[in-house]
């Protein structure tokens, strides 16, 4: 009976070590695993804190590869160096080349003022002179001067927007002096067209918008232009629709239209519909328009079909 309690009891006491070692076994895995966790952890927010501070490194212009030390960087922190360093050179090209455009531009604008303005005095001097033929010849001499003027000055604001020379300045204006801008601008020629301009500018009273009050009426001038150019009968009427989160200004003709199938490509640069082939202009007023308002952080829709007029909508934000 002795025997048989000891050997229990042998058992018993085998039991609770073999427990025990479980226990401690169990223990140590879960503390590894624990320590092997919290290594990870450290290690992927240095490499996190390290890619930050390269990134921020490139954003303040001033990183360098050499300012990493490689043998402590995963190899995901490597490429990332090696394409903050590639970009970092291509904007120090892209910064060169824009300073070219920008003395490019300068130039152009510069080289081309007083030869044209010579060209326009000769062709007043000469339609001053007797002679029908001679007569004919300076209008024609004035009017292609006065294309190539034109063509020159949109070109050189087109790529003064495009590389940031010019910069908008949208603030908090008021959307009816444009209009009335625009009334003062373009009543006469309408006028002297047959076609009707009608400006509700009481529409816009009290309303306002953030935009750049020059630009926009930039914008603005080459859709009314268009409008009057293209438009044989009937007239053009301008007004306004006050939204949400957007004011609108409507130009609505009744001209020769656009075709469906154009307007995706009528604001593309230097673009010109087969139907106005024969018509001045160089295809940059509504490229331009669209560059203006999308630098304001608005936009420009198109509603029109062949033959039945046209409707432009600038969408202007109000904060």
């Amino acid at each position: 009976m002795s025997a048989l309690l000891k050997r229990g009891n042998g058992l018993y006491i085998m039991e609770i070590k073999t427990a025990i070692i479980l226990f401690v076994a169990g223990l140590f895995c879960l503390l590894a695993a624990a320590i092997i966790t919290l290594l990870d952890f450290i290690f992927r927010r240095r490499s996190l804190r390290r890619m930050n501070d390269m990134i921020q490194a490139a954003i303040d212009g001033n990183f360098r590869a050499d300012n990493f030390d490689e043998s402590l960087c995963a190899a995901v922190e490597n490429r990332l160096a090696e394409y903050l360093a590639m970009t970092e050179t291509q904007m120090g090209k892209v910064a060169a080349e824009q300073e070219k455009t920008k003395s490019l531009i300068a130039d152009i604008s510069h080289q081309t003022k007083t030869p044209i303005a010579n060209l326009l005095l000769y062709t007043e001097l000469l339609k001053e002179e007797e002679g029908r033929e001679i007569g004919e010849t300076a209008v024609l001499l004035e009017n292609q001067v006065k294309k190539l003027d034109f063509f020159i000055q949109s070109l050189v604001k087109l790529s003064r927007l495009e590389t940031g020379i010019l910069a908008l300045r949208p603030c908090k204006s008021e959307v009816a002096p444009l209009l009335e801008e625009v009334r003062d601008q373009y009543a006469v020629r309408a006028g002297e067209k047959g076609l009707y301009l009608r400006i509700h500018s009481e529409e816009a009273l009290g309303i306002t918008a953030c935009f750049d009050p020059k630009w926009t009426l930039e914008a603005l001038d080459n859709l009314v232009d268009n409008a009057i150019k293209y438009t044989q009968t009937g007239g053009i009427t301008v007004r306004v629709k006050p939204y949400e989160l957007f004011v609108c200004i409507e130009v609505a003709d009744t001209g020769i239209g656009v075709a469906e199938e154009e307007h995706s490509k009528i604001f593309e640069r230097f673009y010109r519909s087969m139907a106005v082939a024969h018509e001045q202009g160089v295809g940059i007023g509504l490229y331009l328009t669209r560059e203006i308002l999308r630098q304001e952080s608005g936009y420009i829709q198109l509603t029109s079909k062949q033959g039945e007029g046209a409707v432009f909508s600038l969408y202007l934000p109000t904060d």
